[in-house]
């Protein structure tokens, strides 16, 4: 369907068409691009090609370091967008096809870029959204009886946290230390993290606010989400199950959070989206899901996720993050919190795999884990597949350096 060549197997086939941030050697300036294939397509280049009753008069926004002035402009400018690169990357379409010059400077392979963080993030807000990863820890935590507190079946539950350490993929995290309590008989100690964590999730930019005081109605929350990235929200579960009390996550979530590079519009996702999970006391937000394949590799540990075992929407987290009338801006961020299914090999910690670490997880070759060791590396990939092709996200990896 593109005159550019793409594998089955790729990530980024026609049907994606993801937004990234990139720098190349030769051209150290942010500028933003469509990824196709293995290639790079720089819209800076291309911007005069946006000739459509909305971007006519604001082509401007692909010369900018960050996606947020573009997600500023709200659903009909992506929607035409979307529809101006399908056509100019069409097999049919002459205008880059044929014109050689023109193609020389538009395309840059992905292999010699370098990818930043797609938007500048205002704010982040983590969800909690997976109703088998919250009752798994509050199993932990409190017991089989007590292990969903009482609001979790009626709101999306969430907490504000750090957006000044949302790294892009590829960026170390270091091991975070702080104030933890391994021995509830004795007073607290300070030193690293010993039980530091992955967290598998989604997340997704919000693209045009809601003014203060104007909450964003759920019939059109889809209007106000640009597009999704994968995330990893690692966690420092000893530091955490000391601090949390009363006012949840703090030092133990907010050393670092790694997120993909490229954002996946999301009218490439909507071919995939299934009915939401029957929602037994919810009567505010009614909505559909999406359904993706997650994995994560710890170093050589591979467990499936789908989306398909969130519990609460992004139409929902959306909806509830505004209802008080908070206000939201382009490039905020909103993550789904950790994915997991109902079975082990679903699962998205160490946390639950190796149970709050009663049990060694196998890696194979005589390796085994509870939690992450300093220079383990994490990369999450996820992707929907279609009839030969996939829409996908790219790796998420971070590798973990040892705490100062």
């Amino acid at each position: 369907m593109s005159f550019v060549k793409v594998n089955e197997k790729s990530d980024f086939s026609y049907h994606n068409l993801p937004y990234g941030v990139f720098s190349t050697a030769g051209n150290s300036r942010k500028r933003i691009g469509v990824a196709i294939g293995d290639q790079i397509l720089d819209l800076s280049v291309i911007k005069s090609l946006f000739r459509g009753p909305v971007l006519s008069d604001h082509q401007d926004v692909f010369d900018q370091p960050t996606l947020n002035a573009f997600m500023g402009l709200g659903y009909e400018a992506w929607r035409e967008a979307r529809r101006t690169l399908q056509l100019l990357l069409s097999a049919n379409e002459t205008t880059l096809r044929d014109d050689v010059n023109l193609r020389s400077r538009a395309f840059v392979l992905q292999s010699t870029a370098t990818m930043h963080l797609p938007a500048d993030i205002g704010d982040y807000t983590d969800f909690y959204s997976s109703r088998d990863h919250a009752t798994n820890v509050g199993i932990m935590f409190r017991g089989k009886d007590n292990a969903l507190m009482p609001n979790w079946l009626r709101l999306p539950v969430g907490y504000h946290g750090r957006a000044s350490s949302i790294v892009v993929s590829g960026t170390p995290i270091r091991r975070p230390s702080g104030q933890m309590r391994p021995d509830q008989s004795k007073p607290p100690v300070f030193g690293p993290s010993k039980q530091l964590d992955i967290e598998l999730e989604m997340a997704f930019f919000v693209g045009g606010g809601n003014r203060l005081g104007e909450p964003i109605p759920i019939e059109r929350a889809h209007e106000h989400i640009f597009g999704m990235v994968l995330m990893n929200d690692w966690s420092a579960r000893d530091i955490q199950a000391w601090e949390y009390v009363p006012l949840g996550p703090f030092l133990g979530k907010n050393f670092g959070t790694t997120v993909s590079p490229w954002v996946v519009p999301m009218e490439a996702l909507l071919p995939f989206v299934q009915p939401n999970t029957v929602q037994v006391h919810n009567t505010h937000y009614s909505t559909e899901c999406l359904c993706y394949r997650l994995a994560s590799i710890v170093p050589c540990l591979c467990v499936c996720v789908s989306a398909r075992y969130m519990y609460w929407t992004m139409k929902q987290q959306l909806a509830h993050h505004t209802v008080n009338g908070c206000n939201v801006r382009p490039g905020d961020l909103l993550a789904s919190g950790t994915i997991s299914g109902p079975e082990p090999e679903s699962f998205g910690s160490l946390l639950e795999l190796s149970w709050r670490g009663t049990k060694t997880v196998d890696l194979g070759e005589g390796e085994t884990r509870t939690f992450l060791k300093d220079g383990d590396e994490v990369t999450l990939t996820g992707y929907c597949e279609g009839s030969g092709y996939r829409v996908g996200f790219g790796p998420c990896t971070g590798t973990v350096l040892p705490a100062l």
